[in-house]
């Protein structure tokens, strides 16, 4: 099972919005006789594509055990049932880490390997195979369970916390190694999203350039007035020619704008809120609806604070550089707070350096909850 997930974290930025699953068969003698990992959407699953490598070595399926990362599929999605691929392999055994959040299969993929005589083994909850499972396919979980996405906040600042100076001075406060570990982040994401101000001052592509990647995200820009440029960075195709959809959320109306927009590339959604702003909680599950698993959010401190304030964001990753830069524009506005406990209390999931910069990779507490419950 430990290679298994070896093999689904090749899928970690391949296989969006279907989870990452990693899929081994070993022969009745003991001997490993195929591998795989779920391809690209609408692409094989692992199963299907374990069973091929075996077909393609010659070697037979019968009586074999299949160690799969996640419950296999037993509805006709994108593709056909991988239940019923590894009933016609006539496989012996499936040992499964986790259950499937899906409503579509939850269960059925299990009941189906049974009711066609092959033993299943479904590993605990609590393993820590189980486990790692779950954290590999955390924005699915986040989906199929919370029906939202798993929202994750970058932001690169300075010791003491300054993402630009006064002047707006911001590139580059951390270093190339932090930059390019904030582009594969980027890439195992489904979507990122930004603000407008983030748009109108920096002009960025928000792709992922520094590299390789199957797959570009999608980009959400939040824009209550519509005030994104139609000559925009965000509409230049990626260096490496892979499209990707522009979501713009706005609340405020103009067929003119809207028109021009549609024009340049972007999908526009009405959403409005209070006070002539996007509804950002109904953003998330709207994006979830899309098949948004993990959001990666790289935004100004207004966003930043808007989103915190709703309880929207699940976790931080946060890359400080080794400097004091004293004055400038903050992580986030949450505040003022009146009393310490007002603030989002995290949890530190991981901490370490990356090239001459600190990662820290911070939880909200209790936002990840249900991948300690039973997924059916």
């Amino acid at each position: 099972m430990e290679r298994a997930l070896e093999l689904a974290r090749f899928a970690l930025c391949l296989s969006n919005p279907n989870p990452r699953v990693g899929c081994l068969l070993l022969s009745a003698d003991g001997r490993v006789i195929g591998e795989g990992h779920t391809q690209q959407s609408g692409g094989p699953h692992a199963e299907v594509m374990a069973l091929r490598d075996a077909l393609e070595r010659g070697e037979t399926t019968r009586d074999a055990t299949a160690f799969v990362t996640l419950e296999p599929c037993s509805h006709h999605g994108r593709t056909p049932p991988c239940c019923d691929a590894l009933v016609a392999a006539k496989i012996g055994k499936v040992v499964i880490a986790t259950a499937d959040p899906n409503p579509l299969v939850a269960g059925e993929g299990i009941r189906r390997l049974r009711s066609a005589s092959i033993g299943v083994e479904l590993i605990a909850v609590a393993d820590a195979v189980a486990q790692t499972s779950r954290e590999l396919n955390i924005g699915f979980f986040s989906r199929m369970i919370r029906r939202t996405p798993w929202v994750r906040m970058k932001v690169a600042a300075s010791l003491d916390g300054v993402t630009a100076l006064n002047n707006g001075v911001s590139q580059w406060i951390t270093g190339e190694a932090a930059r390019a570990d904030g582009h594969a982040w980027r890439a195992r994401a489904c979507a990122v999203l930004t603000g407008i101000g983030t748009v109108l001052e920096d002009n960025p592509s928000l792709d992922v350039r520094l590299v390789d990647t199957p797959r570009q995200p999608h980009l959400v820009v939040i824009d209550s007035r519509l005030q994104t440029p139609t000559h925009a960075r965000l509409f230049t195709t990626p260096a490496n020619g892979i499209s990707r959809q522009i979501w713009i959320y706005h609340a405020e109306r103009n067929a003119s704008k809207e028109a021009a927009l549609r024009e340049a590339g972007a999908a526009l959604i009405h959403m409005p809120g209070a006070n002539d702003k996007v509804d950002l909680p109904n953003v998330m599950s709207d994006l979830a609806r899309r098949e948004v698993n993990e959001l990666h959010v790289e935004a100004g401190h207004k966003l930043n604070g808007s989103l915190l304030r709703e309880g929207l964001v699940d976790e931080l990753l946060m890359y400080l550089a080794p400097q004091l830069l004293g004055q400038g524009a903050g992580l986030t506005n949450i505040g003022p707070l009146q009393r310490l406990e007002d603030g989002p209390m995290l949890r530190y999931a991981s901490v370490g350096h990356v090239g001459r910069d600190v990662r820290i990779v911070a939880r909200v507490q209790g936002h990840d909850e249900f991948l300690h419950a039973p997924a059916t």
